[in-house]
């Protein structure tokens, strides 16, 4: 199994423990400190509101990109909480991955009754 597969599954395992925990209907930030927590206590290393900057044609801007969180270096998990993801959620997580130079990214949404019903993991 490839690293990035293992941390992926590590990830929507600590994912489903929140979700068992806490259920639906919280604030997203709410959802990102529990998950960092479970996977640290899962002794997963996982960065919280990753700064990523931005170029355009070899100009850097002003507004870097935030993501939700870097898990082991490897893996970027955009958290949601709203009430379908919608394809610019989708989009969001493919522009992080193509601008950080990430190759895996987790759409999380926490806001449904079954957790995996909330989840898109995209490679690109």
């Amino acid at each position: 199994m490839l690293e990035s597969e293992w941390i992926s599954k590590s990830i929507i395992g600590a994912a489903i423990a929140v979700h068992r925990h806490l259920g639906p209907g919280l604030l997203e930030r709410i959802y990102l400190d529990a998950l960092c927590y479970e996977m640290s206590c899962s002794g997963l290393a996982a960065q919280s509101e990753v700064l990523v900057p931005v170029t355009y044609r070899g100009h850097r801007l002003g507004a870097p990109l935030r993501m939700d969180l870097l898990v082991e270096e490897t893996v970027i998990v955009e958290i949601k909480s709203v009430e379908s993801l919608l394809p610019v959620h989708e989009s969001q997580l493919i522009s992080y991955l193509r601008l950080s130079g990430f190759k895996v990214g987790l759409l999380i949404n926490f806001n449904v009754s079954k957790l995996t019903d909330g989840i898109l993991r995209r490679v690109v």
